[in-house]
């Protein structure tokens, strides 16, 4: 009987040790699972055949929620951001929240001057240069946003100067983010 109860016994500590070590280690996978499926979704946007400089897209994650943000100039770039995020493996749920800017010559034109502006300003071509530029121009009415993240604060103020010269351009919002801050930040 004693050796029944110490079998049991044993049987229970080890469980418990099993229990208490595992906790951890899925706590620690999980974590490292939300590093990668948010890599994925970024390479996954960053990649969609229409995303391009007049575009802006972001995401959120939490848990396995994905909400995708931002504006786009064509509606599959918006259809295609969905279908390629939703299919990810540890997506459970998929917001899209992505905006498709209305249809306007106007709009264009400005995107078109903008980009110009922009990218012949003061050594900026360089971030407009790739496959994914790292300045994103969004135009919408008339009223223009620079996304982004720029070397350092200069480059930021150059952009928005040069976006402010464009005729037509009711306002300007500055986003760009200088990387040197943000290291002095972190």
């Amino acid at each position: 009987m004693s050796l029944l109860k110490n079998n049991n016994l044993v049987l229970v500590i080890a469980l418990m040790l099993a229990f208490t070590g595992a906790a951890p280690a899925k706590a620690g996978a999980q974590a490292l699972s939300h590093q990668q499926l948010a890599k994925k979704v970024r390479q996954e946007l960053v990649t969609l055949p229409l995303y391009g400089v007049f575009d802006n897209l972001a995401y959120q994650i939490e848990g396995g929620t994905v909400t995708l943000y931002g504006q786009v100039v064509k509606p599959v770039t918006r259809k295609d951001a969905e279908r390629r995020i939703a299919k990810l493996p540890g997506v459970k749920t998929l917001v899209n929240n992505i905006e498709v800017l209305p249809l306007s010559n106007f709009d264009d034109e400005l995107r078109v001057r903008t980009y110009r502006a922009v990218f012949s300003s003061g050594g900026l071509y360089r971030y407009g240069r790739g496959v994914n530029p790292s300045i994103h121009i969004v135009i919408n009415r008339g009223h223009v946003t620079l996304e982004g993240v720029v070397a350092n604060e200069a480059d930021s103020q150059i952009a928005n100067l040069a976006a402010r010269s464009v005729p037509g351009v009711f306002s300007v919002t500055n986003n760009l983010r200088a990387e040197s801050s943000e290291r002095r930040a972190r």
